[in-house]
């Protein structure tokens, strides 16, 4: 049939086989291949029409054909022509052009163009596709549109010429693309001629023999038309292809077919008839390299020829060629296997030499591609982890780039990469980095990490020896004996480095640097190969080499071994050079001038990139921070400004660019809150006028009300005066802080530079304490030496951002010239500054309005406004859905949790989204429409990565009150569904900070506004309970320990819960073993015991109300009683020996009692039992306390004076029954008045040697004892009128009795210790008057007192006539200094160094302290002693707390130089107790005139770091009463210094450097 010839068109569903073929092939114009496909499957017109993509799809049709096809189809069906909406010229791109388009102009990522191209999609396949197709391709729907969008306005542009790019496919030849019709005059001679011009890329190319099976295809209306014979037949003319018949192609073209294709032919023929059936078996089933296999009804009777060209055509020739040699194994031809494996090898050494294999487009931006996922900055990867092998000198100079990277961990393989000329070597010239060995890297993730501080700094792994340390250990090692004795931990660290806990497979990229020869498979760096790809995806490594032959043996090792083809992740065509400047050029930037810091005498120094890699927990600013890293006139600075600056004003967090950008445009300035000014002159005047070398400032502020931003701006302003820098690891150990502080101090600069230090919102104000005490401690340790010109300078100022509820009430409890306050309120002028902001975002963004956060501000905090939003946002909510569940997740934790939020990849994970590579949008995109509350952060720890939260906490909470309000959405629901939810609580790190703000949410109590009290419970939980009651809370928090399973505190809280709210005490007891079984800590113990104390307490009230006694009752209180106690001793032992990591955070520090504070909670705990008891005793039938007889009985009993059967009782039943009871627990109760008196005793020393910390827990614990106290005097200290009977009835008894009375009155004053007669200088002076009469007294009946006692009342005799004469001088009972020193000298004598208390040795400081005219050789053995003594006896009230002089030496001479403190306090009557506390802190006091004129400066030095006090030869250790107080570097310096006499020695104050 002519092919010029027009027969009318028939019905589509009339069409016969032959027609769908000649349509195919006419009109949608798609290769020969395609339209045989329809006609093998005898696919006619009415079968046509029921085609949909995925049918095409399914006759092994690629996915580029498919959507052509389906396309044409569709309009096909509605009878219309097909037209395409995109420039015709796209239509002629060959696949890889569309390739290079996607890669250069729309830039998408290389992966989604190499999948494009492997499923043949040329331009006129391209412009049929629509966005679905896309996503069939695994492309994201980003991409998607982007390629749509970017093809629809290539209409609006001019032609765009692309690149005849040379093809890397692997799938067919160009032929396939674009046939190239043979002119008729042409022969085929020069055809052939034509051909062999062509590319040499014979090896990479695909099956060839489409020239031969595609070319000939004549439009016939019988048989199978690929089939025919004819060559003269031609093609319909719109083909443009002359038809040639099957066998005269073969004949003609068999010489320039590809070797590979003649190579697999030729090895075929060596099979048997029977090993081609095998062969073909086993062709069927082979699915390694990830394709579907070829159908059996393809292979059915096909030779030698067709079977190889099948392959090819399926495989591509490499693959074909991979898939031969397998199968020839499979079938025993191992032989023929080997041959053609070693020719083949022989033709690419071949090829490679002559340089035969083509170049690939654009090596240069497929590295950039690998590296940055399609865009232009490094910062798409989080970290990278390069292996490398040994390196020669000339390779290292091109290295460079190495130190750009955020560089996770370096495997390095060259035993002298430490050495002179070795990479390693070289990277620690400009960059921090730490040694290690695989083997550190064993043991529990968390503990690795924080070891070997990765994330921070990098971790170079020597894995075979390290020659510049000595020992055989470090010698590298064979491949045998590597294999034996490191390989496995290589392949541990690898499995290590691969956990999604440490770094996230999308998060991070592997990079082989292969430097020299892999000639085998025996190498260590191909076993590290083989263990990546058993922990993490192919496509997460990339390979890098210069060497060309190098990179095909390392290709082949891998494609042979691991059944993977790496050409798509290699680069092996550039040079080092040109490798190392293509990543140089990568974003982001560096300021090109280098960063600077402000340093002395307005001088500036470079910030060097390897010594902020060493400070690692801050973050720095700098001078020039932001300048010189952007063309500022250029678009993408455009582009870059306007999306920080939403990011900012939506609600992400401030960033040193957005007061970068306000500095650059000055007509348009940061908004300032009205406390800005007042905090800039608060650090100022600290700097001028404070003397303490650490200040600590409070900024107090609501969530949410720019409180950091404030702050930030302020350290931006002050830049150029100090040395600014925020802290970003709140969890590295605040005496490593201390060190980077002083480190930042001193650098680069001979004389120290003040800092300024922003601490952000720290829980505790009184955790920055910690941090300032070890900042002291870094001063004086490290070997600066500071003139004392230098003071100024040698300041740290730390800025502490506090959140709180009620920051005006916090700022009132602090000194108001260290403190500051904002609120969630604007003035009027602040609210002025705000709405002109408005107008100005209204030039320069669009919907200004959508800023929330802004807006919200600038609404002065609206309720209704930030109602409203939550309403309409939150309109069709429903939970059902998981974006709705997500949300409503991060509503409760935003809004219960401060800086919650949940990580993206979690949210991936959640949705069940498979990323490629990372992409925020994508979740965003899912949330919808609640992504206009939501923002993507940055989390700085654990290496950072990014989170997922909403706005604005008042954002958050507005949308909880609406989900309740509109959608019957308890908060209860929300938290179970949280719980119930088993991704949340797997293995992850980010999913452990995700465990920790839910557990955080249910038991973190918030202070109370009137102190330091905590409220009972969370907020959550108080809210639960206010709403729905125990069942709720308890189902919530039984749920949150079968997850929390190693966490006391959910158990401990649910506890408490149940004692202080239901009064379930079982219960409670028994949710109290559970949190103690799982750590045994002060604090479970502590809750074990207040669980006993409530019950004990809700017994006594309950038997108050009964009318009948029941003696079961008392036996029930008395057991209850001693497990208490058990536990308050147990609580305060841990407390006592627990060494507590400073850096570790206890799960409980949010429990009872703040971290680190629990203190003597104990002792206390065992008084309030111990009181409880002799309440229940005193309100028994024979012990009445209302009866002075039975009160008597009552005293005697529980001092071991009488028996319980001696006491007088009714002989009852009931008190027969109580009897036996006190009898079993007769042990327990006797003892417990001595326990009593030993705690008060021992309490009196802690409330009185030790400085206090101005906490209300301890004003707390003081008042319980106090109230105690009273009640231990009114039972056992009043002498009853029976006493005055008896004195009368025996006058031989008066004396004895005379003994015991003032013996009883020194207890009631809390006098018969040496402590208690201390707290005396505080108190009337007639009490210590009688006090000392008392003593007087006692000291003349000595003989009846043993020697111990005898010498405790001479001690506390001296010591009480000291403080008589200090408040009554003139007193007729106060002893005269000679007397007194005399009797102390004795008693000296008597109880020698030795003595277990320090109190004799207090007074030899007291009496025995040399003056300018005496001196006394002895001192400084008495001080050693004291020393010792006060180590041994207070020891565990001593625990990181300092102690506090209570006298003072003045100028006079006797006991007129002593001054006690209530007596310096007495100048400063009007003064705040507050603010008097804290001159006393700081050492400022000493500034005063009236306490410069009535205390002694003593002269003295200091030597090694200790202080002197001097006297003639006599040298005196003192120790600094603050450890400011001596310069570091152990100067020998002559100083002067007030001296106070504290209970372990004396303490130097206000040391002046005389110099």
């Amino acid at each position: 049939m002519s092919s010029s010839t027009k027969k009318p068109q028939p019905p589509t569903e009339k069409w016969t086989k032959e027609d769908v073929h000649r349509w195919l092939m006419t009109e949608v114009k798609v290769q020969d291949t395609c339209a045989d496909r329809f006609f093998e499957e005898d696919v006619s017109g009415d079968t046509l029409e029921d085609f949909e993509k995925t049918d095409i799809l399914d006759l092994g049709i690629k996915h580029g054909p498919a959507v052509k096809i389906a396309s044409y189809l569709e309009s096909l069906k509605k009878g219309s022509q097909h037209e395409s909406q995109f420039p015709a010229y796209v239509g002629n791109w060959t696949k890889e052009q569309v390739n290079q388009w996607l890669l250069q102009h729309v830039k998408v990522y290389s992966k989604y163009a190499e999948r494009l191209q492997e499923e043949d999609v040329s331009g006129d396949c391209l412009v049929c596709f629509k966005k679905q197709d896309f996503l069939d391709l695994d492309v994201k729907s980003g991409p998607a549109v982007k390629i749509l969008a970017e093809l629809r306005r290539l209409k609006e542009k001019p032609e765009l010429i692309l690149n005849p790019t040379p093809h890397t496919s692997t799938d067919q030849e160009e032929a396939e693309e674009a046939p190239k019709p043979i002119q008729p005059e042409q022969s085929l001679a020069q055809a052939k001629e034509t051909k062999q011009s062509e590319s040499c890329d014979e090896i990479k190319s695909k099956s060839d023999e489409v020239v031969g099976n595609e070319s000939g295809k004549a439009q016939l209306p019988s048989g199978k038309p690929s089939e025919k014979k004819e060559i003269q037949q031609p093609k319909p003319p719109n083909l443009g292809i002359l038809g040639k018949s099957k066998e005269s192609v073969a004949t003609t073209v068999h010489p320039h077919r590809p070797k590979i294709t003649e190579e697999i032919k030729e090895t075929l023929d060596n099979l048997a008839k029977n090993d081609m059936k095998a062969f073909h078996f086993y062709l069927e089933e082979y699915t390694k390299l990830g394709h579907k296999p070829i159908p059996r009804s393809k292979l059915e009777g096909k030779d030698t020829m067709d079977t190889t060209k099948l392959m090819t055509g399926h495989y591509g020739n490499d693959r074909a060629l991979r898939v031969t040699i397998d199968i020839l194994k499979e079938i025993n031809q191992r032989e023929l296997a080997d041959q053609l494996e070693k020719k083949m090898g022989q033709l690419k050494q071949q090829c490679s030499s002559k340089e035969v294999l083509k170049k690939e487009a654009n090596q240069g931006e497929k590295l950039k591609n690998l590296l940055t996922c399609g865009g232009n900055s490094l910062d798409n990867y989080d970290r990278f982890v390069v292996v490398v092998n040994k390196s020669s000198p000339e390779q290292v100079q091109y290295l460079h780039f190495l130190s750009k990277l955020k560089l996770f961990s370096v495997l390095d393989f060259d035993p002298n990469s430490v050495a002179e000329g070795g990479l390693c070597h070289s990277y620690r010239e400009s960059r921090a980095a730490n040694l290690h060995t695989p083997s550190q890297y064993q043991g529990q993730t968390d503990s690795v990490i924080k070891n070997l501080n990765l994330y921070k700094q990098t971790s170079w792994v020597f894995c075979n020896g390290r020659h510049d340390l000595d020992g055989d250990s470090n010698k590298a090692l064979d491949y045998k004996n590597w294999l034996r004795k490191s390989c496995r931990d290589v392949e541990h660290l690898v499995s290590f480095i691969c956990n999604p806990e440490v770094l996230l497979h999308s998060r991070s990229l592997i990079i082989f640097l292969l430097l020299s020869p892999v000639d085998t498979e025996k190498d260590p760096m191909f076993d590290t190969y083989k263990s990546f790809i058993k922990h993490t995806e192919e496509e997460n490594i990339i390979t890098v080499c210069e060497s060309q032959s190098t990179y095909e043996k390392w290709r082949e090792l891998i494609q042979e071994k691991c059944d993977f083809d790496i050409e798509h992740l290699s680069i092996n065509e550039l040079t080092l050079s040109e490798i190392n400047g293509t990543i140089m050029a990568l974003g982001p930037l560096n300021q090109s001038s280098g960063r600077l810091l402000p340093s002395s005498g307005s001088s500036v120094v470079s910030l060097k990139q390897k010594d902020e890699d060493l400070m690692t927990a801050l973050d720095i600013l700098s001078l020039n921070q932001c300048e010189n890293t952007y063309d500022e006139n250029s678009r993408e600075f455009h582009d870059f400004r306007i999306k920080t600056e939403e990011e900012f004003y939506r609600g992400g967090k401030v960033r040193w660019w957005n007061f970068y950008f306000c500095d650059k445009d000055k007509e348009k300035p940061f908004v300032k809150r009205d406390k800005y000014e007042n905090v800039k002159k608060m650090i100022r005047s600290q700097l001028r006028d404070s003397n303490n070398m650490c200040v600590l400032l409070n900024l107090f502020h609501n969530p949410g009300c720019g409180g950091t931003t404030l702050a930030m701006h302020v350290l931006w302003d002050l830049r150029q005066e100090f040395r600014c820098a925020v802290l970003k690891d709140n969890v590295l150990p605040k005496k490593e802080v201390a060190i980077q502080v002083r480190r930042l101090m001193k650098l680069e600069s001979e004389k120290p530079s003040p800092v300024l230090l922003l601490v952000d919102d720290s829980k505790e104000t009184e955790n920055p304490y910690d941090l300032v005490n070890w900042i002291h401690k870094a001063a004086v340790e490290d070997s600066l030496n500071i003139n004392m010109d230098d003071t100024q300078n040698c300041k740290v100022i730390i800025l502490n951002c506090v959140r709180s509820h009620s920051p005006k009430e916090q700022y009132r409890q602090h000194n108001p010239t260290q403190s500051q306050y904002i609120t969630a309120s604007l003035t009027q002028e602040e609210q002025k500054e705000f709405e002109k902001k408005l107008k100005e975002l209204k030039e320069t963004h669009e919907k200004p309005e959508n800023f929330y956060s802004f807006m919200i501000m600038k609404s002065n905090f609206d309720k209704k406004y930030i109602d409203d939003l939550a309403r309409n946002t939150l309109e069709c909510f429903d939970f059902s859905t998981k974006k709705a569940q997500l949300f409503a997740f991060l509503a409760l934790l935003n809004t219960y949790v401060a800086e919650s939020e949940i990580s993206l990849s979690l949210c991936e994970d959640f949705f069940g989204m498979k990323m490629i590579r990372w992409q925020e949008d994508s979740v965003l995109d899912r949330m919808k429409p609640y992504s206009n509350f939501l923002i993507i952060d940055t989390v700085e720890e654990w290496g950072g990565y990014k989170g997922i939260r909403i706005l604005h906490h008042s954002i958050a909470s507005a949308c909880l009150e609406e989900l309740e309000r509109s959608c019957y959405l308890k908060i209860s629901d929300i938290a179970k569904a949280i719980l119930h939810c088993d991704l949340f609580f797997s293995v992850g790190v980010v999913k452990h900070r995700l465990m920790l703000s839910v557990q955080q949410m249910l038991i973190e109590r918030q202070r109370r506004k009137d102190g330091d009290e905590r409220e009972p419970f969370s907020p959550l939980i108080n809210k639960i309970h206010n709403q729905e009651g125990r069942q709720t809370v308890q189902e919530i928090f039984a749920k949150a320990s079968s997850r929390f399973v190693t966490s006391a505190s959910i158990p401990q809280a649910l506890a408490r819960y149940l004692y202080i709210n239901e009064r379930d005490f079982p219960e409670a007891l028994k949710w109290a073993e559970k949190a103690k079984n799982i750590k045994e800590n002060p604090y479970t113990f502590d809750t074990i015991g207040q669980v006993h104390k409530s019950n004990l307490k809700s017994n006594i009230h309950r038997e108050k109300q009964e009318t009948s006694p029941n003696p079961e009752d008392l036996d029930t209180n008395i057991k209850i009683a001693e497990n208490a106690i058990r536990a308050f001793k147990r609580a305060q032992e841990l407390s006592n020996t627990e060494d507590e990591p400073e850096e570790e955070a206890a799960d409980d520090e949010s429990e009872d009692y703040p971290r680190k504070s629990y203190n003597v909670y104990g002792h206390v705990g065992v008084l309030e039992i111990a009181f409880l008891v002799f309440e229940i005793l005193s309100r028994l039938p024979f012990f009445e306390e209302s009866d002075p007889a039975k009160k008597k009985s009552l005293q005697s009993f529980l001092q071991g004076v009488i028996p319980i059967t001696s006491v007088y009782k009714m002989d009852n039943e009931v008190n027969n029954r109580y009897v036996e009871i006190i009898k079993e627990r007769g042990h327990f109760l006797l003892n417990l008045k001595t326990e009593v008196k030993e705690t008060f005793e021992l309490l009196d020393c802690y409330f009185t040697y030790i400085k206090g910390n101005n906490s209300e827990f301890d004003s707390k614990n003081r008042w319980t004892v106090c109230g105690h106290f009273k009640k231990y005097v009114t039972l056992f200290c009043t002498a009853p009128e029976e006493r005055k009977k008896e004195r009368q009835n025996n006058p031989n008894l008066n004396l004895k009795i005379n003994i015991e009375e003032r013996r009883l009155f020194l207890e009631e004053k809390q006098a018969d210790t040496f402590v208690g007669i201390l707290q005396h200088l505080d108190k009337p002076a007639e009490e210590i008057e009688k006090i000392t009469e008392c003593y007087a007294f006692l000291q003349q009946q000595q003989q009846f007192v043993n020697k111990k006692q005898k010498t405790k009342e001479t001690i506390n005799y001296i010591l009480s006539n000291i403080v008589l004469y200090l408040l009554k001088p003139k007193s007729k009972h106060v002893k005269s200094f000679s007397y007194l020193s005399a009797l102390l000298l004795k008693t000296l004598q008597d109880v020698g160094l030795g003595y277990p208390f320090p109190d004799p040795y207090y007074l030899a400081l007291l009496l025995l302290w040399p003056s300018p005219t005496q001196e006394n050789t002895e001192i400084g053995t008495y001080v050693r002693a004291i020393r010792n003594s006060s180590r041994k006896f207070l020891t565990l009230l001593f625990r990181n707390r300092s102690t506090v002089a209570h006298l003072y030496l003045g100028k006079e001479e006797g006991l007129k130089r002593l001054v006690s403190k209530p007596q310096l306090d007495e100048n400063f009557k009007d003064m705040r107790r507050d603010t008097l506390a804290h001159l006393w802190r700081n050492g400022d006091i000493f500034k005063d005139k009236s306490i410069i004129s009535r205390l002694h400066r003593v002269s003295g030095t200091i030597e090694q770091g200790e202080v002197f006090a001097n006297y003639g030869k006599l040298k005196i250790p003192v120790r600094p009463a603050l450890i400011a107080g001596i310069r570091s570097g152990f100067s020998t310096e002559k100083v002067s210094f007030y001296l106070g006499f504290a209970i372990n020695g004396p303490l130097a104050y206000d040391i002046q450097f005389e110099n």
